[in-house]
């Protein structure tokens, strides 16, 4: 069957989009989706052991989100919102700029005593190049000076900002990268992975940074021509030991999000198999694309008409997806980053 982008809109109260993100990571809620039969089970996030079975391979996204908001004055006085995008070395950054206009090639933005750039290059797509200049390490620079890289949907006062640095992050993010976090990793705690690990579940580690594509609207006419952009990946040798091994012998691979889906299904198919590879992802999954990596996938709620749920859909069929989300709905789900989550098994 062929699907329109229309096929995957829905509606969704205002007062069902998370906002705040609950005081106990593991307190959300959690919808259940059973492919063989067409399935939807309530449920709560932290009875997660009872729906996985002993020898199943968890795999996880441990990209670290880093501060990749900046806020500066140009040289005019005019006041301006920096969104770091790619990092193209040198300390030299694509960037969305808002307003864009405010900027035009060789004008200096100045942050803060210590952090400026200069518009090296302003781009066709109506991204902006920007060169920084710093006294020591450009990192730690924007570590001290940045804001956390909330969705548009989540309101914070400018004061306010910061407050999310600490919750919107996995508790076992290690690779510092991600424009946004790998949100269905957001409900673990460490006393959820003790009682996985109790229950005989496995763990494995892969690297995905979240960057600007994974959220970008789909803007094509024709969802067949939809491209998600290229995002950086790194699996090691001990996830892809991991990974074969469980593939060999049979046991389910249940990836935490939506970019850990995208990391193993591109090496898998790219390879034949899993293996210690570092690169650029560049597939994007649409329907009628065949899964051969994943066994199952942990997810929160996605934005209507958007890539990841045309992506949630291929796997477990539009049908089944799009009642489940009626269901959700219906049911008072909340959505979104700091929103409930889908157990698709």
């Amino acid at each position: 069957m062929t699907y329109s982008l229309e096929d995957y809109d829905f509606e969704l109260p205002p007062e069902q989009i998370a906002s705040e993100a609950l005081a106990d990571r593991s307190a959300s809620r959690m919808l259940v989706v059973e492919r063989p039969i067409g399935g939807l089970v309530d449920t709560q996030f932290s009875g997660l052991p009872n729906y996985l079975r002993e020898g199943d391979l968890l795999v996880l996204n441990n990209t670290k989100v880093f501060p990749a908001r900046l806020f500066g004055i140009s040289e005019t006085g005019a006041r301006l919102e920096i969104f770091l995008v790619d990092d193209l070395g040198n300390k030299t950054w694509n960037v969305l700029a808002r307003p864009a206009r405010r900027l035009t090639t060789g004008k200096t933005v100045i942050f803060d005593g210590e952090l400026s750039a200069k518009v090296f290059e302003k781009t066709e797509d109506g991204r902006i190049i920007l060169r920084f200049e710093c006294d020591g390490d450009l990192d730690a620079a924007i570590d001290r000076v940045g804001r956390t890289p909330l969705p548009p949907y989540i309101k914070r006062e400018t004061s306010a900002l910061d407050r999310d640095r600490e919750r919107y992050q996995t508790v076992y993010a290690k690779e510092r990268g991600a424009i946004a976090a790998p949100t269905a990793g957001l409900h673990f705690t460490p006393q959820v992975f003790d009682e996985l690990r109790r229950f005989g579940v496995e763990f494995a580690e892969i690297t995905l940074h979240v960057g600007y594509g994974t959220f970008e609207p789909v803007r094509a006419a024709v969802l067949s021509e939809h491209k998600v952009s290229p995002e950086r990946f790194s699996i090691s040798a001990e996830a892809a030991l991991s990974l074969e091994t469980a593939k060999r012998e049979g046991r389910r691979i249940i990836a935490v999000g939506t970019t850990t889906t995208r990391t193993l299904e591109y090496v898998h198919r790219a390879h034949g198999r899993f293996t210690a590879v570092s690169g650029m992802t560049e597939l994007t999954i649409l329907p009628g694309y065949k899964f051969e990596a994943i066994d199952g996938l942990l997810t929160n709620f996605h934005l209507p008409k958007s890539s990841l749920l045309v992506l949630v859909s291929t796997f477990a069929g539009h049908e089944l997806i799009m009642r489940a989300y009626k269901r959700a709905v219906e049911s008072g789900y909340r959505f979104y980053s700091y929103g409930d989550c889908m157990l698709i098994l």
